[in-house]
Formats: C-alpha cells, sequence, structure tokens
C-alpha cells in the first residue's frame, strides 16, 4: 500500500500540471521516474490514465475519474500533515490539565499565562479535582498531565516533583498572646485544629506524618478549601494547618502568624502526574519545561 500511495500522488501531480516534465521538477525527480511510475500504476489498474498530447498530457475518463478520489485523498492528507506540523510547532492543539483549585490559584497560575500569551492558539482545559481523582483521569486519558500534591504511589505514573512545599500550622490575633514561641506537637493538641477535609491529600500527609510521632490529629473544623482555612484561622476559630508558600500575603500582612513548632513538618512537593510509557502531546511537552525549569 505505502507504494502505491506513492504512486497516487505522482499521478496526482501529472493529473494537476498536465506535463510529466513539469510534474517531475515540482516532485525533484526525473522526468523519465516519472514516466516509469504512471506506466506501472496503469499496469497495476491495467487501464489507461492519460493520453499523451504534443502539449503534455490530459487525464483520460477513467483517469478522470481516479483522479476526483486521490485528489481528495491527497488533500486530506496533506491537511492532515499541515495539522500535526502546527501541533508540533504549538500553532493548533489542546491542552488538558488537572489540578486541585488550591495548587491552581496559588501555583499553577502565573505559568497558564505565560503559556497562553506565548501560544494563544492552544486550547486550555483546565479540570479541578482532588489528587486522587486527577490520578484516575490521567489513566482514563480525559486528561495529559495533572498537577499533583505529592507523595502519589502509582506505578503506572510518571512523576516529576516541580516545587518544595512546607506545611505549617498559624493562629490569628486572638492566640497571640497564648502560643508559646515554641511548641511540640503534643501541645499543639491543647488547641482547636482546622484541617482540610480527610479526602486532601495535604491533610492525609500531615495527619500520617503526626501519627508516625504519636500524635493522634482529631480536628474540631474541617473544611473544603485552603482560602477558607486561612479565613477561620484570622477570626480566632482555632490553629489551622496550612502551606507557608500559599499564605504568604496573610503572613507578610500581619493577619496570621506562624507556630513555631520544635521540629518542622518534613517538606513535600507538588508534582507532575502523566501515565507511564507514553509520550506527552508537544503542548504538554512544553507546559511541563515551564513547570520544572
Amino acid at each position: 500500500m505505502s507504494i502505491r500511495l506513492e504512486l497516487y500522488k505522482i499521478f496526482d501531480k501529472v493529473a494537476r500540471c498536465q506535463s510529466f516534465s513539469k510534474a517531475a521538477k515540482e516532485l525533484y525527480m526525473t522526468q523519465p521516474a516519472v514516466s516509469q511510475a504512471i506506466m506501472q500504476l496503469e499496469d497495476e489498474l491495467k487501464i489507461r490514465l492519460f493520453t499523451r498530447t504534443p502539449r503534455g498530457v490530459i487525464l483520460t475518463n477513467e483517469g478522470k475519474m481516479l483522479f476526483e478520489y486521490t485528489n481528495s485523498a491527497i488533500s486530506l492528507l496533506d491537511t492532515g500533515e499541515k495539522k500535526i506540523k502546527e501541533s508540533r510547532d504549538l500553532k493548533e492543539g489542546e491542552l488538558k490539565i488537572g489540578v486541585s483549585d488550591t495548587i491552581s490559584r496559588y501555583y499553577l497560575l502565573p505559568y497558564l499565562e505565560k503559556f497562553h500569551k506565548s501560544y494563544p492558539n492552544i486550547k486550555l482545559k483546565i479540570i479541578n479535582r482532588t489528587t486522587e481523582e486527577l490520578c484516575n483521569l490521567i489513566k482514563s486519558g480525559e486528561i495529559d498531565i495533572g498537577i499533583c500534591n505529592l507523595p502519589v504511589k502509582d506505578n503506572s505514573l510518571d512523576i516529576r516533583k516541580c516545587k518544595d512545599i512546607q506545611d505549617i500550622f498559624v493562629f490569628g490575633e486572638k492566640y497571640k498572646d497564648m502560643i508559646p514561641k515554641t511548641i511540640t506537637y503534643e501541645e499543639l493538641l491543647n488547641y482547636p485544629l482546622i484541617f482540610l477535609d480527610n479526602r486532601s491529600r495535604s491533610r492525609q500527609y500531615v495527619e500520617g506524618y503526626l501519627f508516625s510521632k504519636g500524635i493522634k490529629v482529631i480536628p474540631e473544623i474541617e473544611l473544603g478549601s485552603h482560602d477558607l482555612l486561612l479565613e477561620f484561622a484570622k477570626i480566632g476559630l482555632g490553629l489551622a494547618c496550612v502551606v507557608r508558600e500559599f499564605s504568604e500575603d496573610y503572613l507578610y500582612g500581619g493577619c496570621l502568624y506562624e507556630v513555631n513548632l520544635l521540629e518542622d513538618i518534613p517538606k513535600r512537593g507538588i508534582g507532575i502526574c502523566s501515565l507511564k510509557g507514553v509520550s506527552l502531546s508537544p503542548s504538554s511537552e512544553k507546559f511541563v519545561e515551564y513547570l520544572v525549569k
């Protein structure tokens, strides 16, 4: 079939040019090679496709019939190749990203803005889900990459860390004179604690680490967003477990204060997850470059 496709391409060019010599020039072939190709195609189809004239060649009735189909087919192939090139050159395409609300707002937005300015014709599709849900969406092919809270343990995924983050506890003015300069994990339990709900990978990580130290956390308040953690701590409802890098406006603005723990919770990361063994699209690959620089 690959040999016949090449013959059809030569036939199509000769039909358009109405000349073996002109077709040969455009195809960067010799005229005898073009003539031989047409003879081979005529022999395979057992039909004459061209009538030779002093001015060149014209299609026979059968040749005209074949040209209608080869013209459409080759035009479609040319369009397909053009689309592939545009996708490779990031002039067209779609980028499907999965990300949590918190990471989207506090980490991803500047990268999305920069990417969109550089490649405005790439359509962005953003889906907000939890880390576990994002991993499932990657495996089902519904998104190209997921920007997830680490750790993620899944042998079917490639995982690249792109940023370290630090979990901390914060409090508002109400507790400013009540919290010692340095406290232990055990002493945290003396205060009302505010955590994300137990589906959150952030909550699971901190809770798991504290449990390894013999500390079982029972939050007084469980919330669905990082923003609410900050706001609830600000109005004095307790000590909130938040990410330092996502709380800088509150900390630097003097709205909240960081608990000085005797031992910091180990840092974790934000990572890019994709399906193992599957090549990323050109747009996905370029976006990943933005994140891991």
